[in-house]
């Protein structure tokens, strides 16, 4: 096989090779394009998670279509079986919600890094909020202690201990973007994650098979992949759940921030803004001119992250 910088390897035929493409998506012909895709060890190793969610999964759920092509009744069977397995599983009664966008609404979020001191109360909110496991204490937030001059993420540390603020840092929260180009969205053979009309980007959790693409795609290493199935108390479960969102997700699959759907899209604020003690974090509709974020973006000199890449976030940073 050979490979140059300009060019797509080449198989022992001579043959461009290239990620699958799935014309009409199906779970046999992911799987069948991934098999073509990897050696077989390679293969074997790769989806141990999804042959272990494979094999707690259903024959109702391993069947279910894509999220884009259920009628409402068979969104109401679906979210009805899930509200069961919560119970069954977790011991706990769930509601979960199908929350659409709210019509001319853009959400987008923003960050005053000269109030932000990394005390990091918004990775524990989000950490509650969304029903991340207990035991690795996943969140969809990270956030990195920062030395003064830079917006270079890879001089960040997210390990930082002691005293917060400290003179010579900075502190810079990154989550999901909720890019208007999102590359995560583009890589995905299945189709299973999507922006949305008000600019968030979801997963269709019971649709994602699982390949990593999209995670190793996000250039702001903002989504996280199910290891193992997530481990928390009955009595901490956070019960007000949406199909989109923060519902108790399978094991084997990518999943991300959603501005906490769930609440935004029912008027609320994201968990992590209302747990920020220090008021750094904003967050609204872009397209209403009366809002606070839209006075930001006009009367502040803003920052994105790695404008160079072209994802063009909705995800904003400002110092006063």
């Amino acid at each position: 096989m050979t490979t140059t910088n300009d060019s797509p390897p080449k198989g022992e035929d001579g043959r461009d090779r290239s990620l699958p493409v799935i014309a009409n998506p199906s779970r046999r012909t992911a799987v069948k394009g991934a098999f073509a895709t990897l050696g077989a060890a390679a293969f074997v190793a790769a989806v141990s998670p999804l042959r272990q969610a494979a094999e707690r999964t259903s024959a109702a759920e391993f069947m279910q279509s894509h999220y884009k092509r259920l009628t409402d009744e068979d969104k109401r069977k679906i979210i009805e079986r899930l509200e069961a397995e919560a119970k069954e599983n977790h011991g706990v009664e769930v509601e979960i919600a199908d929350d659409r966008p709210i019509p001319g609404t853009k959400f987008v979020y923003a960050i005053n890094l000269s109030v932000c001191n990394g005390n990091g109360k918004c990775v524990e909110a989000c950490h509650k909020e969304n029903n991340h496991d207990r035991s690795t204490g996943q969140s969809y937030i990270r956030v990195l202690e920062m030395p003064k001059g830079t917006m270079d993420m890879e001089e960040g540390n997210t390990t930082y201990s002691g005293v917060v603020p400290k003179d010579d840092k900075f502190y810079l929260p990154v989550q999901c973007q909720q890019c208007d180009e999102p590359p995560c969205v583009d890589v995905c053979p299945v189709k299973a994650t999507w922006k949305e009309e008000d600019g968030i980007v979801v997963v269709d959790y019971n649709w994602c098979i699982g390949c990593r693409y999209c995670e190793a795609a996000c250039p702001y290493h903002a989504r996280r992949f199910n290891w193992k199935q997530a481990e928390i108390p009955a009595e901490e479960i956070n019960p007000d759940q949406s199909y989109l969102s923060n519902r108790l997700r399978p094991v084997g699959v990518v999943e991300k921030c959603t501005y906490c759907l769930h609440r935004t899209r029912r008027g609320k604020l994201p968990a992590c803004l209302e747990a920020c003690p220090t008021g750094a974090r904003v967050f609204g509709n872009i397209l209403d001119p009366d809002s606070n974020i839209r006075w930001i973006l006009e009367n502040k000199r803003v920052y994105i992250l790695k404008e160079e890449l072209g994802t063009k976030p909705a995800f904003f940073y400002y110092f006063d």
